[in-house]
């Protein structure tokens, strides 16, 4: 890095802070504690607040499954196996979903029951959980929907904390409000009203799996636009996408001329946890002006309060000052010079 540049990359920010904090460069343990303080600065800085940002605004889509229930199946009390007649279970729609999928929901003959599917070995066979609880018969109608969709792989929350979709029309509430409107949610509908987040154990690594479940359940195939806050804020000088600092080359996804905040906040912490000093309370002060600036410099064109002065009524009543209820001059009894 220049002496007389802005730093740029995971190195620019690490030596940058190395001169600040007077510390002898190229020493392993200093190194691994500084680099530390630096990705924990970067995530502080966009914690709480990372859709002020632009540079953290994302979009996706997603598109739901039409409602499915051709053909019967056949169903024994206590397995979890189904067969199915005239169905094509594995079949791609015209949309490319397959008919039938594992994580979608099967309601059986009109019963209340809410199944979920488990998996689907081909065209006619599939598994449920729970098991198959209703009496064992053959020719039994079915309806197959799905209400949880996977959502962007680096998302981490929505942009909008009211509404999921951006035409604003499918309002996102709480998993315990959702839970209490629709204790069941079986029923498919063309219009999706409401929407939550859903946090799911990990699948094949430690990396929390985040849906999105709709109510009531989409009936047919839809485009659902959103807009998010990803998780990734750092990009490898291949362009390559990721969360935090690895290599010396990676790059914060900030414009250049804000970068120097993670400095000023790694600069806070170390002299908090290093030195324990009157500098680590200076260091928080100018970062955290600095951040008050930069979310200033960004607020263009957002709406801020001001009264507004409701003049529709006098206005009304300076055009037509004898007409209405309320006339703009009333004579009174005296002035009639009654009694």
């Amino acid at each position: 890095m220049s002496n007389t540049t802005q730093p740029t990359t995971f190195s620019d920010l690490i030596q940058d802070l190395v001169s600040r904090v007077r510390e002898q460069s190229g020493v392993t343990a200093t190194t691994l504690q500084l680099k530390r303080y630096i990705n924990t600065a970067l995530e502080d800085f966009h914690l709480g607040g990372a859709e002020k940002f632009p540079w953290t605004e994302r979009r996706s889509t997603i598109t739901t499954h039409p409602r499915y229930s051709t053909g019967t199946l056949s169903a024994t009390q206590g397995s979890a196996t189904i067969t199915g007649s005239g169905t094509a279970w594995n079949t791609a729609n015209a949309h490319g979903q397959t008919n039938v999928r594992a994580g979608g929901k099967m309601t059986i003959s009109g019963q209340q029951e809410v199944y979920t599917v488990a998996t689907v070995t081909n065209d006619t066979s599939a598994t449920l959980s729970p098991s198959y609880i209703g009496t064992t018969d053959t020719g039994l109608s079915y309806a197959y929907f799905e209400d949880e969709y996977s959502l962007a792989a680096d998302f981490a929350k929505p942009l909008d904390q009211r509404s999921f979709d951006t035409g604003r029309e499918i309002k996102l509430i709480g998993r315990q409000d959702f839970r209490r409107m629709y204790p069941r949610n079986r029923v498919p509908n063309t219009r999706i009203r409401h929407a939550t987040l859903l946090d799911l154990p990990p699948s094949g690594d430690t990396v929390p799996i985040r849906k999105v479940q709709f109510a009531p359940p989409p009936s047919e195939a839809q485009i659902v636009p959103y807009s998010y806050v990803t998780r990734h804020l750092v990009t490898s000088a291949l362009g390559v996408a990721a969360e935090q600092f690895s290599a010396d080359t990676d790059e914060p996804l900030m414009p250049l001329r804000f970068r120097h905040a993670i400095v000023l906040h790694a600069l806070y912490n170390w002299y908090r946890d290093r030195k324990d000093d009157v500098r680590s309370q200076e260091a928080k002060g100018e970062y955290e002006q600095l951040r008050m600036r930069i979310l200033a410099d960004l607020d263009i064109g957002q709406q801020r309060p001001r009264v507004t002065v409701r003049v529709q009524g006098s206005r009304e009543n300076a055009r037509r000052p004898w007409r209405g209820q309320t006339r703009r001059f009333d004579r009174g009894r005296f002035d009639e010079m009654g009694e």
